[in-house]
């Protein structure tokens, strides 16, 4: 067993061992110029002179130029060429035809790095900046829902595939309507901006529907209008992410149940306080959202939701995490028997477990949503309270 607490440090020493290990790359590529010039010194001093060593000393600001900065590239043809004005003078060379034709060479290299170096900082930059926009368009969109709704406890993660990234097609949201607290968890086909857009529109159609459809199975058949309207305006199927596979839950308030409406999803999960795991799998097959055939007779299921009971929804990207063996991780094999504190707990211990699973070399992103009807007398927030593992093991 582990605390809530644990897993923090956990993360904390990932993070710095990312950094350190970043952090001492870039100092080997900052002083790698240097060694090369140092490498060709050497050479030439060493060697007869019908050798020489212009190839590495052209290639010291080459190499600086797309890591150092402008400062950092200049300062390694500089050197470059001192190094090959030093040794000429020493020797008695440099006035001859092929010192200063090495010279010439050596300088326009120089050059040339001082140029590759601007487009590269530039470039980044660039790259930069749409990154930026991208992430906060896609904060906008997912903004992390309160801990609080409808009376329901509430915790939601998007884990993205590459670290300190959060741009990709995968959705969640929850809002308390008059129906009841309402929640849609989703996986756009794509990533990137053109799945940035597709997820925008399926939460607007979500936000809206979700508060004015009597039904969870109205509130899927706008979503489904909503994507073929997107569809029609970029003019087909291939202009448009095309679809998006979701699960959308109803809890009605004061009711211990839940209704379910799946449309080619991963099953959710139901967790009980006793450690039983139950997988939701819909009574009747759905093809995903935007299909493209019309409109798909939607049938919710019914569930049981117990004080105490937890809905996880999720993505594929948790299902089909894979280890370095090809295994998949198992999400309901792995929560089976395990007992939680809260939804925020379950999600945390469910993370750093995919990440042992996998090596931290996860492949897709993912999202994840648990919702626990609180039991009478629950406090709202558990924080040190001890959780079950999930095993030791990656599994």
């Amino acid at each position: 067993m582990y605390r809530a607490g644990d897993q923090q440090v956990g993360k904390r020493e990932k993070r710095r061992r990312s950094r350190g290990g970043g952090v001492r790359t870039r100092r080997f590529v900052q002083v790698l110029p240097a060694l090369i010039i140092g490498v060709g010194v050497l050479f030439d001093a060493l060697s007869p002179p019908e050798f020489t060593a212009i190839p590495l000393y052209a290639a010291a600001p080459l190499i600086a130029a797309p890591f150092a900065s402008l400062a950092g590239t200049v300062r390694a043809g500089v050197a470059a060429l001192l190094a090959v004005v030093g040794l000429r003078a020493y020797s008695g060379t440099l006035l001859q035809v092929v010192p200063a034709s090495e010279l010439l060479t050596v300088l326009t290299v120089s050059v040339l790095a001082v140029v590759i170096n601007r487009v590269v900082r530039r470039s980044n930059e660039q790259l930069a900046s749409a990154r930026v926009i991208a992430e906060t368009a896609m904060r906008a969109v997912l903004p992390t829902p309160s801990e609080r709704i409808g009376g329901l406890h509430v915790a939601a993660r998007y884990e993205a595939a590459q670290a300190d990234e959060f741009v990709g097609g995968d959705l969640f949201s929850v809002t308390d309507s008059p129906h009841g607290v309402r929640l849609v968890v989703g996986d756009v086909r794509g990533k990137g901006l053109d799945a940035v857009e597709a997820v925008a529109v399926v939460i607007g159609a979500f936000r809206e529907a979700a508060e004015q459809e009597e039904t969870l199975e109205d509130v899927a058949q706008r979503l489904e209008r909503a994507l073929a309207r997107e569809s029609d305006r970029r003019g087909g199927l291939d202009a448009f992410e095309g679809f998006v596979t979701a699960v959308l839950a109803e809890i009605p308030p004061g009711a211990a149940r839940a209704r379910i409406v799946n449309r080619g999803h991963p099953e959710p999960l139901l967790l009980h306080t006793d450690g039983v795991l139950e997988v939701l799998r819909p009574s009747v097959p759905a093809l995903p959202l935007g299909m493209g055939l019309g409109a798909w007779p939607d049938q919710a299921d019914e569930w049981d939701l117990p004080p105490g009971a937890t809905l996880l929804l999720y993505t594929d990207g948790l299902s089909e995490a894979r280890n370095a063996e090809g295994v998949f991780y198992d999400p309901a094999e792995r929560l089976r028997g395990r007992i939680f504190p809260g939804p925020d707990e379950l999600l945390s211990a469910l993370t750093d477990d995919v990440r042992l699973h996998t090596g931290g070399e996860s492949t897709d992103d993912m999202a994840l949503l648990a919702v626990v009807r609180p039991a009478e007398g629950q406090p709202d927030r558990r924080r040190t309270v001890k959780i079950v593992g999930l095993g030791d093991g990656a599994g």
